[in-house]
Formats: C-alpha cells, structure tokens, sequence
C-alpha cells in the first residue's frame, strides 16, 4: 500500500471524480459512513457522539457521520465551528442532508455554551475539525475546540487524521493536536499516519472509491497490508515434500551463544521451510539440537574461546553446496579469528545469505566488503548495528531512519532490514517498504534472531521472490509478536513467544487479507536488541 503526501492525496481525489467518474460527494458520503460504521463497531454502548466539525471537506466527513449515526438511532450532538453560510462545495450539500439541528458555535464565547459543551460531554467523541489538507499551527476557534476535547477523557475517534496534525510530518509534531483514541483515514495513508505517532489505539484506512490506477506517490514509501503478503501463504501442492521449500543452513552459535543459532533455525522451520541446519561450534552442538528435535545440525571447527574458527570455512563451503539459502550470524560472536570468516563467506557469491548480528559487526570499519551486486544479500541491522557500518552515531541512524536504509541498500546493492518501531525494508532501487506490526514487547533479547530465521525460511520457499520473502517475514514477526504480547503483556514477552504464536499469526493474515479495509495498531517506539 502506496505512502502519499497530502497534496498528492488532493490529486488522488480529483482524478478519482475526473477521470474515474466517481464524484466527490460519492467518497465522502463512504468517508462518513466508513467512521460511522468504526464508531458503531468499536462503540457499542455509546448512546450519545459528539461530532465536531469544521468549515471544510473533514466538516463535511463529520456531517456524513452524524446523519449515519442518527439514522442508526443514536443520540447525536453536532458541534459546527462555523457560521453555516461559511460552508462551499461538498462539505455545504451533506450540510444540507443533516436530519438533525447542529449547534453553531463560531466564537470563543459561543463554544462555551451549555448546547456546545453537551457536544464534548457525550459517550463518544468524533473529531472532523481539520483534516490533512491542514497546515500547522492552528489557532483561534479550532484551537480553543481542540483544547476542550484534549480537555475530556471520553474517547476520540479522528475523522482522516487528528485535527491540527502535519500529514506531512515524519516525526515529532508540535503546536495544538487534538489526541486521537483511534484515526480512521482514506485510501493511502500519509507520512505522519505511518510514523506520526499520533495514536495509541487503531489506525484503519478504509477504501472509498478510488482505483489502484489513481493512487500515484512520489515518495517511493509502502505500508505492508496482509494482502501484500498473502500470495506467498497459498495452500500448499497436495504432492509437496520437504524439498519442495527449500534448506536452511544457519552458521552461528559460541559459548554462551548457542540459543540464538537455535532459535534462528528453529524459526526458519516455523515460517515454512523444509529443511534446517544449524551449523555451529563442536562445544555447543548438544545445546542446539536439544532446543527442538526437528532440527538438524553440524559440529564446526572451534577457537578457544568456543567461536567458530577460522578453519571450519572448507566445510561450511561443502556444506552450503546444497542448501537454498545461508543465515550467518546469530550468536556468531566477535572473535577476531570467527569475524574474518563471516567475511570470507560473505566475499563468496553463491545462495542467497541473510546476515544478522556479530555477522554484521564483523564488517564494521569495512563495509565496503558489504555487497550485494550479482547475488541476493540480506541484512537485518539494529540501530547500534546500522550505526556501526554507516560509520555515525545511533542517534544519527534514529534521526535520519529512511534516508539511511536507502542510501545503504543502494551503496552496498543489498536489502536492508533496519529493525525497529515501523521497520524499514530497503531495496537497492530506492524503494522502501514500512512494517505496521510490532510491540515494545519485543525489545527483549533474541527477537532479532527469530526474524533472521524467519527471512531465511521464506526465502528458502520463494528463491525467485527474494524481495517479497523479505517483506513476509518482516510482517509476521511483528505480528506474531503482536499475538504472544496479547497473552504475556508487553513485559513478560520473551523471543520464543514468537514462534508459539506464529501459527496464528498466519491464520490473522489470510482473514486480514479478506477485509477490505486495513486496521494497525498504533504504538509507542520499540526497538528490537
């Protein structure tokens, strides 16, 4: 799902009316009746909305809402910001349709009125006060309204985006906001729905009418939708057998270290694969095979220290001769002598390799070992990883998240996995993709090798869609994590709680992908360790 800026969302809907022949009445009247349809949904036992409307096309939402809410025999106090004679275009005809009297409140003085105040005092709130066309500060009447609802604990429910918010915007907001317990938006989102932060609760975009062909974006961002990954979860051949979806080869494991190799192969086979490998220092096998029976193994050459050592690449060159795909680094460590051979594995084109962890760190000071061109590389970096082959600060990385995907992913001719709250996946093209899944749960201590595992295993079943077996396993990993945070809360979620859930979270992606509108969960920052 295509990313769009404010302006380019205006343009989204005149070629919508002009060329597509839906006129803009059509989308607001689905506008309206899609937050209607949310607040009736969500708020079952609300017997009063308080509809607060501006002047403009988001007044006009919020007329469609409450004449649909009335129509459904709620109780309806419609707060109007503005003299009716104020109103132009489509936002003064659904005027026109309202079954029900408004409360005019123009001036300060006015919203103070017992009739204003009984709008704010309903069971649920409905903000249409300014839209994304709106470009910040706001201030007078529409900031004094703002202020009052702030000023409730009743729930809010935000018609396109809350009032006051820079569509815009890719970070912090400042100046008056209206909160927001859930946003419901149109067609595409744009950057602040995505990285705005502007809710805790759902963030639903609902199609109105406008066709595929009608949704251009310059800014080269997408949102993953269930939709976008279900052609890789179809029911499988009848005739299918383990060969069928690939082999797993997972170099990783050291003293201490053994659980992230394993569970790295563990989630390989979770997310689909046929086969696993965990091929990891002699002194740790038995703690590998132990974690589950499914997996297989192989015993490598060692350093002192437990580490793979550097004379163990002559077996692991025989042992990749056969496998799909390789996943380096989970648990690997930093030994000086098991670094320089991640980056002999790395130099050697042959399947494509996921690397994660201590693999990536083995490059740090030398990213230009880093490439990817003429074969399929992966990388899967935190903030402090990404830091330290980018040669900046994590601050740095932080501050400049998309920027610093892309020119990596395009410097180096790989895919970029820069984890994180909203994920990022970078292709050497340009093109990025954003992740909606996710909780702070998951910022706990092998998260990151159940999802090297979990790219590693669908890539392993899709070699020929490299790029979308990426964006699978980006998506329900977050979802699984979302599922287990469901039953453990956000502190109790530990990193094999993603692979108990991700059965379900499939199940979650094929209904998901059957629903016409997308609903993600709003969240704070989270980062994956």
């Amino acid at each position: 799902m295509k990313i769009v800026s404010a302006s380019e969302m205006r343009q989204i809907d005149r070629v919508t009316s002009e060329r597509f022949g839906a006129p803009s009445l059509s989308l607001m009247e689905n506008a309206g009746t899609a937050v209607a349809d949310f607040v009736m949904k969500r708020h079952p036992q609300a017997k009063a909305a308080g509809v607060i409307c501006g002047k403009g096309n988001n007044g006009g939402d919020g007329f469609v809402v409450a004449r649909k809410l009335h129509e459904a025999g709620r109780e309806v106090r419609l707060l109007l910001l503005a003299e009716p004679s104020e109103l132009r275009g489509d936002a003064a005809e659904m005027f026109q349709r309202l079954p029900l009297k408004p409360v005019i409140a123009s001036s300060g003085e006015k919203l103070k009125s017992d009739e204003a105040c009984s709008a704010f005092a309903s069971d649920v709130l409905i903000d249409a006060i300014l839209g994304t066309g709106f470009r910040p500060p706001v201030s007078g009447l529409y900031g004094a309204a703002i202020a009052v609802l702030n000023a409730t604990r009743t729930p809010v429910v935000a018609v396109d985006i809350p009032s006051g918010a820079d569509a815009d915007a890719m970070g912090r907001q400042d100046g008056a906001i209206a909160r927001a317990d859930a946003i419901i938006t149109f067609t595409a989102p744009r950057p602040a729905h995505v990285f705005g932060q502007l809710t805790n609760g759902p963030l639903v975009i609902s199609p109105i009418g406008s066709p595929e062909e009608a949704v251009i974006s310059s800014l080269r961002l997408n949102l993953i939708a269930a939709r976008d990954i279900t052609p890789l979860l179809k029911p499988r051949p009848r005739d299918s057998n383990k060969g069928s979806f690939g082999h797993v080869l997972v170099v990783g494991g050291s003293r201490g270290k053994a659980g992230s190799a394993a569970m790295a192969g563990m989630a390989a086979l979770r997310s689909g694969a046929g086969l696993s490998t965990v091929a990891t220092p002699q002194s740790v096998l038995a703690t590998v095979a132990g974690f589950h029976p499914e997996l297989m193994t192989e015993p490598l050459d060692e350093t002192t220290a437990g580490s793979i050592a550097i004379q163990a690449g002559t077996h692991l060159a025989e042992l990749a001769k056969n496998k799909t795909v390789l996943a380096i680094g989970p648990g690997i460590s930093r030994h000086p002598e098991t670094s320089e051979l991640v980056r002999e594995l790395v130099k050697n084109p042959g399947q494509p390799m996921v690397l994660d962890a201590d693999g990536l760190n083995a490059f740090e000071g030398g990213a230009k070992g880093l490439n990817g061109k003429g074969r399929s590389l992966v990388i899967t970096p935190h903030p402090g990883e990404m830091a330290r082959l980018a040669g900046c600060t994590i601050a740095e990385v932080q501050q400049d998240r998309i920027p610093v995907a892309r020119n990596f992913a395009r410097d180096h001719a790989l895919i970029v996995v820069l984890k994180g709250h909203r994920t990022l996946i970078a292709q050497p093209n340009g093109d990025l993709w954003v992740n909606p899944t996710g909780n702070p749960g998951m910022a706990t201590g092998g998260t990151g090798d159940i999802l090297t595992g979990m790219v590693a295993g669908f890539i392993a079943q899709h070699p020929t869609r490299i790029f979308a077996a990426v964006v699978a396993a980006v998506y329900l990993h977050g979802l699984a994590g979302d599922v287990a945070c469901e039953s453990t809360g956000e502190h109790s979620l530990v990193a094999t709680d993603l692979i108990k859930a991700l059965p379900e979270a499939f199940r979650r992606v094929r209904q998901a992908a059957r629903e016409s509108s997308l609903e993600i969960r709003g969240c704070p920052i989270s980062e994956f360790r």
